[in-house]
């Protein structure tokens, strides 16, 4: 259980990683995203490893992939681009 934890810890962060250097100006602060990447994917790994039981360490890491990145795409916020549509039409 500690390596899956550990295992899914450095998976989280390079997920946090990698959504900072795609879409640096739609997250909020650093931190946030790193943070909220690294303990998306630690509660997915207890919730997956919870579910699956011993022995399936590839499905527990596929489980806190799966979390890290929801939580992570929670946190995009809509680029300036996207026109608004008024409440009036």
């Amino acid at each position: 259980m500690f390596w899956e934890a550990l295992g899914s810890v450095l998976l989280g962060l390079a997920l946090s990683w990698a959504i900072l250097r795609r879409l640096a100006d739609r997250l909020p602060p650093r931190r946030t995203v790193l943070v909220t990447g690294t303990l998306g994917a630690l509660f997915g790994a207890l919730v997956t490893h919870a579910a699956l039981g011993p022995g399936f360490v590839l499905g527990t890491l596929l489980g806190a992939a799966a979390v890290s990145a929801v939580l992570l795409s929670l946190l995009i916020r809509p680029s300036a681009r996207r026109l608004r549509r008024s409440a009036a039409a």
